[in-house]
């Protein structure tokens, strides 16, 4: 029987502190502690407020970790980090508690990237996806994977052709990530951070039809034709969505009138997955996309995930969304893609890499 490694993984690139722990395939522990609530009055996450909360919460949460998965630091065949992208500062703290463990325990290190785990999350049997885990992974044609990521940090859409050396970025925002334009947007409706959950709700009572909000980077000069592809054919842009809604608001304030805030955040929402699941449909077809996974913090959006799952079904695409708390940051799936590197073979990371917060998507492992 192959030996299954063993693998503790760390992730601290925005505001989550997770440690994760998986034995091949298998989920032993997943336990995530947030500064979320310590972000909320300003708006958005402070990286000076993060890295601290990351410092307060790497040991307890390595505790809690290996306590609930019945291990020790020196049962483990190696230590998987998230090295980027992300927050320089919270990235440091990860890395360095990540190197700090590996020579104490002497064990093997991983410096992964954070864009690529979240596609890794899928390697894992409790993965929360009937008949997607580590076998199915082992059988997807070459070109049968690809994954649309939106979060508050990225939107980006991936052909993988092999989780551990090939990941191709097909297109990506050019400003905002939707999370971000989600922020945005909420504070200029009143409503709580994170916008994310907050607009959605709102949403729920709204017109989606009630304003013409802008497509961003839907125009046929960005997307061209099948015969003559645009620029910005895979790309996304929301930093003119949220001006427009921003003058919308104004309007409403200028003339001393209520702002219609359920219809706003409907149309709004409405405008971003909209843009967001057509720009995906076009790169899984053109590119031969047959199986999709939907990841990162914003797929919890309940109208993107219904978005998504009905033009899937329309274009024949199989659409993949891991449970909640495994979409979101998490160490679970820095371990997981340790885990598949190590098996495969793969030479551990040296132990003098750095972090990088703009690590592009194609570099799997630094």
């Amino acid at each position: 029987m192959t030996h299954e490694p063993l693998i503790l993984g760390i992730e601290s690139s925005c505001d989550e502190t997770g440690i994760g722990i998986v034995r091949g395939s298998t989920l032993l522990t997943n336990t995530v502690s947030s500064s979320m609530d310590e972000h909320v009055r300003f708006g958005g996450v402070i990286p000076e407020i993060a890295s601290r909360a990351h410092l307060d919460a790497m040991i307890p949460a390595l505790h809690a970790a290996l306590e609930e998965a019945n291990v020790t630091l020196d049962e483990m065949d190696a230590i998987a980090v998230t090295a980027g992208p992300g927050l320089a500062g919270a990235l440091m703290v990860g890395v360095s508690a990540a190197k700090a463990l590996a020579v104490a325990a002497n064990k093997p290190l991983y410096g992964i990237n954070h864009l690529v785990a979240h596609v890794g999350v899928g390697l894992l049997d409790d993965s929360g996806i009937e008949g997607f885990n580590a076998d199915f992974m082992d059988s997807l044609p070459k070109e049968g994977l690809g994954a649309l990521l939106v979060s508050g940090g990225h939107t980006e859409i991936l052909a993988v052709r092999d989780i551990t050396s090939d990941v191709e970025l097909l297109g990506a925002t050019l400003d905002d990530a939707a999370g971000e334009a989600y922020d945005k947007v909420a504070r200029l409706l009143g409503l709580n951070y994170p916008g994310g959950p907050a607009i959605d709700k709102a949403a729920r009572n709204g017109n989606p039809k009630a304003f013409a909000f802008p497509r961003g980077l839907t125009a046929r000069k960005y997307m061209g034709t099948d015969e003559e592809h645009g620029p910005h054919r895979y790309d996304f842009s929301f930093s003119g969505l949220k001006t427009a809604v921003a003058r919308v608001v104004e309007g409403f304030e200028a003339r001393g009138e209520e702002v219609p805030v359920a219809d706003v955040a409907a149309s709004f929402q409405e405008a971003v997955v909209d843009v967001i699941t057509r720009k995906a449909m076009l790169a899984c077809t053109e590119q031969g996309i047959k199986t999709l996974l939907l990841g990162g913090g914003v797929a919890a959006n309940s109208r993107l995930r219904e978005l998504t799952a009905q033009r899937c079904q329309e274009h024949g695409i199989k659409l993949i969304i891991p449970k909640l708390s495994l979409c979101t940051d998490n160490g679970a799936m820095v371990a997981a893609l340790g885990a598949r590197l190590m098996s495969e073979g793969r030479a551990p990371s040296a132990i003098d890499f750095v972090a990088d917060s703009s690590l592009p998507v194609t570099t799997v492992q630094i």
